[in-house]
C-alpha cells in the first residue's frame, strides 16, 4: 500500500508562520492585516491534503486563532454544461475535452470570489461534486457553498488555495514553442527520460492553454506566501496514480484500469512540462515567501528551495 509520508508540514508550516508573522506586523497587527494568501501546488498524489489540514488547524487554533478559509482550484470548474460547450467548440483539442487543464475552470466566478476575500466582504465558497454526470462532473447547488465573511461571523483572515496547477503562469508563445519543439526531438530520440507528452499535441492546442493560463493571474498575483510541493521527476505522478487505483480496486472492486490511469495524467501532464519550470523560479512578489520541496518517488523530501 502507498504511504503518504508527512515530513513536509514539519517544514512548510513554520515557514509559513514566519511569513504570516511578518505580513501583519507590516500592516499594524492580526486584526488590521488584510488577508494573507497562501498558495500550494503540489504534484498529483504528494500528499497536500495532509499538509492542508494541518496547516490550517494550527491556524485556527491558539495562540493564533485566525479565521481560515480553504479553496480548491477543483472546486472552480466550470458547470458541467458550460465544459461541454467548450469541449464543442474546441473540438479537436484534446487538453479541454473535459475537466482538469488550465482553461476548464471560471475565471469570471474565481475574480469575484478572489476579490471579496482580499477586501473581506461577503462571500460564497463554491463546492464541485466530481461524481455527477458519471463522473464528468458538476459543480454543486449555491446551497451547498461555503458562506465567508457574511453578518455576525469573523473576517476570513487567511486564505489557503490549493491544487496541482496552482500558482502556473504563462509563458510567451515563443517559449511554448520551443517546449513543444524540444519534445518532438526527445520522442524521435526515444529518449525514456524526462518523459514527455506534448510532441503528441498539436501545438495550437497548447497555445490555447497557455493563453487561458493568463486569466488565473487574478489568483496568483495575490499570493503572498507559495509552497511548491515539486518532484526529482514529475513522471513520479503516474507511478503515484497508479499505486492508488490499484488501492481503490483492491478495496472497492472499483477503479480505474492502469491504461486508464495513463490516459487520465495524460491529459494533465502537458501543463507539468509548460509551467513548472517557471513556477520553480518563483512566483511570489516578495522575495523569500515561497518555498520549494523537492521530493523522491518514494514521497520523502528530499531537497528544501527558499526563493
Amino acid at each position: 500500500m502507498a504511504v503518504i509520508i508527512d515530513d513536509k508540514s514539519p517544514i512548510c508550516i513554520p515557514f509559513i508562520l514566519e511569513k504570516l508573522k511578518e505580513h501583519q506586523e507590516a500592516n499594524g497587527g492580526p486584526i488590521s492585516a488584510p488577508p494573507f494568501f497562501i498558495g500550494l501546488n503540489g504534484v498529483q498524489g504528494v500528499g497536500k491534503t495532509t499538509l492542508v489540514t494541518l496547516l490550517a488547524k494550527t491556524l485556527e487554533e491558539s495562540p493564533y486563532s485566525l479565521p481560515v478559509s480553504v479553496l480548491s482550484i477543483d472546486d472552480l470548474y466550470l458547470t458541467h454544461d458550460d465544459q461541454v460547450a467548450l469541449a464543442k467548440s474546441n473540438p479537436l483539442n484534446p487538453l479541454v475535452q473535459h475537466r482538469g487543464e488550465p482553461g476548464t475552470h471560471d475565471l469570471e466566478l474565481a475574480g469575484t470570489l478572489f476579490t471579496a476575500l482580499k477586501s473581506e466582504q461577503p462571500a460564497l465558497i463554491p463546492r464541485y461534486d466530481k461524481s455527477q454526470f458519471n463522473g464528468h462532473g458538476d459543480r454543486m447547488d449555491k446551497a451547498k457553498w461555503i458562506s465567508v465573511n457574511q453578518e455576525g461571523q469573523p473576517k476570513t483572515k487567511v486564505v489557503i488555495f490549493e491544487g496541482w496547477c496552482v500558482g502556473f503562469q504563462a509563458l510567451t508563445d515563443d517559449e511554448v514553442k520551443a517546449k513543444w519543439e524540444e519534445s518532438k526531438r526527445v520522442h524521435q530520440a526515444d529518449v525514456k527520460f524526462p518523459r514527455t507528452t506534448l510532441w503528441s499535441l498539436r501545438l495550437e492546442d497548447i497555445l490555447f492553454v497557455n493563453c487561458m493560463l493568463k486569466g488565473y493571474d487574478v489568483m496568483t498575483n495575490l499570493f503572498d506566501a507559495m509552497i511548491h510541493i515539486d518532484a526529482v521527476d514529475t513522471s513520479y505522478v503516474y507511478k503515484w496514480r497508479l499505486q492508488q487505483e490499484a488501492e481503490l480496486r483492491e478495496q472497492t472492486g472499483r477503479g480505474m484500469t492502469d491504461e486508464e490511469v495513463v490516459k487520465f495524467v495524460d491529459g494533465y501532464y502537458p501543463a507539468y512540462e509548460l509551467f513548472s519550470g517557471k513556477l520553480r523560479l518563483g512566483i511570489v512578489r516578495h522575495k523569500g515567501r515561497q518555498l520549494r520541496l523537492i521530493v523522491r518517488d518514494d514521497r520523502k523530501v528530499q531537497d528544501i528551495v527558499v526563493i
